[in-house]
Order: C-alpha cells, then structure tokens, then sequence
C-alpha cells in the first residue's frame, strides 16, 4: 500500500483497538470491521477515521485525483 493511506490506517486501528469489540467482546479488528453488527457498534470518531481512510484508498484508483493528490484531511 502506498504511504499516502499509510498514517489513516494506523489511526484507523489504533482507534478500533480501544473500543470495546476488540477490548471486552475479543473481536478482531478485522472482524469489527466487516461484519456490520459489529461496525454499528464503533464509536463515531473511529467510524469517521475509516470513512477518510475509505476515501483515501478510492482517490488512488481515480485517475483524475491521481495526478492531483489525495485530498486533504
């Protein structure tokens, strides 16, 4: 993955790792993000954070922002 997402990611998961489907259910992050009974669940900030990082992964498959950068954040 390119670098641009790199620093969303990683407040992405940081953010999910404090929220009570990793700490007291024992999910996974992963499995807090896919499953949407779950994804309901995840605080507005984390759910903000995934938003731009889902924004951030589109902006580098559309051509157009390809040459004009991610947006900013």
């Amino acid at each position: 993955m390119p670098t641009t997402c790199q620093a969303i990611r990683e407040s992405m998961i940081e953010c999910i790792l404090k929220t009570d489907c990793v700490r007291i259910q024992k999910h996974t992050v992963k499995e807090c993000l896919q499953k949407p009974e779950l994804t309901q669940t995840l605080p507005e900030d984390c759910q903000a954070i995934r938003r731009s990082f889902v924004e951030c992964k589109r902006s580098l498959l559309d051509m157009r922002r390809r040459f004009r950068g991610p947006k900013a954040h």
